[in-house]
């Protein structure tokens, strides 16, 4: 979890009791402006995933390189 998906977390629910608030007086305005938060809440908790999800990526890939590089290097060790 990074930063993005948090404030997105945060925004989203923001937005989502604003657009509630809205509804409840009659607040068109306020309705509108939670729901466009709301988006941004939601698109902010993608971007966090997107990013987390190639960073997962790369810390596989290297971790994949260097079992790669360990076995070679034992296989070389035991004379195969």
């Amino acid at each position: 979890m990074n930063k993005d998906t948090v404030k997105g977390t945060v925004d989203d629910a923001a937005g989502r009791a604003e657009r509630q608030v809205g509804e409840w007086t009659g607040d068109v305005n306020a309705q509108v402006e939670g729901g466009i938060r709301q988006v941004k809440g939601k698109v902010e908790k993608t971007v966090g995933h997107v990013k987390d999800t190639l960073r997962d990526k790369s810390t596989n890939e290297e971790l994949e390189r260097e079992r790669r590089e360990n076995e070679r290097k034992h296989q070389e060790a035991v004379g195969s």
